[in-house]
């Protein structure tokens, strides 16, 4: 997977569902999924999956449409918005005669390319092993026996066995390293919160957080216009008129994440579960904010986290018009109205962040 550099490349991207209900806010998640892999976009094809196809998912006349536009649109890489098995990935790849890789495998490429601290490199490798451990047939064509020299495992045994073995003892050594830096973590945050209140940032991935938290605490955080633009927690202390607090950005959420990944997820929102205020941060211009504030939501009920705590913070009201901004649904938290770009409202929102922490 790390071979593959699909840089500036133009791309191809199969969107094929079982049902179209959802289906221009899903491809167009996939658009900016390869936009922030640095890739050109040819075409989006988006249709109706009436029946699965064992072999590659979907029919056989649909594969053959598409090879053709493909060699049309001189791409290089064919992206498929679907879960593929490592059979299914082959044949589609022998079709196409180009490289071809699913949603997990793009999403694992941008999560490698972001992710800094030596967590985040290790949450990443750990979800691209298993990834790839029931697709090593495909990945890795070991046909012939190992050897019968001293250490082989047995007369028997395959290459591929061998290296599968190996996949699976890297996993528990990363698991087992991941959670002894997890732990050290939960201690130094125990430490803090002893003495200190917390703000978490949550909300969609590209929503203006890191924006939004240079804005508050002047952090010179990395912010960039793309997908997963930052990977790892970010903290930075701030004091505001004799209240000091710690601010936190985490990684953004993004629907539909691959099982793989949901871990290495996971594991950046426990500063979520401890902080004394969740600021849900939102675009406000994006057509398809509230089905991203439904994501977050549902994440945050499964985290557990208390729903009292959260301020949503639509960003970017400065790429809607007045009646746009006036018919912004409301829900039953406190909100806020900003541009956190410009800190245009961002006073509002910090005393709105020190009345909820006086709660507190």
């Amino acid at each position: 997977m790390r071979e593959m550099e699909i840089e500036k490349e133009k791309a191809y991207l199969v969107c094929p569902y079982l049902s179209l209900d959802s289906a221009d806010y899903r491809s167009k998640e996939l658009e900016l999924l390869a936009e922030s892999c640095g890739l050109e976009i040819v075409k989006t094809n988006v249709f109706l999956v009436k029946e699965l196809n064992a072999k590659t998912y979907f029919g056989s006349g649909k594969v053959e449409e598409i090879a053709d536009e493909v060699k049309d649109f001189e791409a290089d890489v064919v992206i498929f918005d679907c879960p593929l098995t490592g059979s299914q990935l082959r044949n589609l790849k022998d079709a196409m005669g180009i490289k071809a890789i699913d949603r997990t495998m793009l999403i694992l490429k941008i999560f490698s390319s972001r992710a800094k601290s030596s967590e985040g490199k290790l949450q990443v490798e750990l979800a691209e092993l298993k990834y790839s451990l029931p697709r090593l047939s495909t990945i890795h064509e070991y046909n012939k026996s190992e050897g019968r020299g001293s250490g082989a495992k047995g007369a028997g045994e395959s290459r591929l066995e061998l290296y599968r073995r190996k996949v699976q003892d890297r996993i528990v050594k990363l698991e087992r390293e991941i959670k002894d830096i997890q732990k050290r973590r939960q201690t130094t945050r125990k430490q803090r919160l002893n003495t200190m209140k917390s703000v978490a940032l949550v909300g969609y991935t590209n929503a203006g957080k890191s924006t939004l938290m240079n804005a508050i605490a002047k952090a010179d955080t990395y912010a960039d216009d793309r997908l997963f633009a930052t990977l790892d927690v970010l903290t930075k202390r701030v004091w505001d008129d004799g209240v000091e607090y710690v601010v936190v950005d985490t990684v953004g959420f993004v629907s539909n994440l691959p099982h793989e990944l949901v871990y290495a997820f996971s594991a950046t929102l426990e500063e979520t579960m401890d902080a004394d205020v969740l600021l849900v941060v939102v675009d406000a211009s994006d057509k398809h904010k509230y089905e991203q504030i439904d994501v977050v939501m549902e994440e945050l009920k499964n985290q557990k986290v208390g729903l009292n705590k959260v301020i949503l913070v639509y960003n970017k009201i400065d790429k809607i018009n007045k009646d746009e901004l006036n018919e912004l649904k409301s829900y039953p938290f406190d909100t806020c109205y900003i541009v956190a770009r410009t800190g245009k409202n961002v006073p509002q929102l910090k005393q709105m962040i020190k009345q909820k922490l006086g709660k507190y």
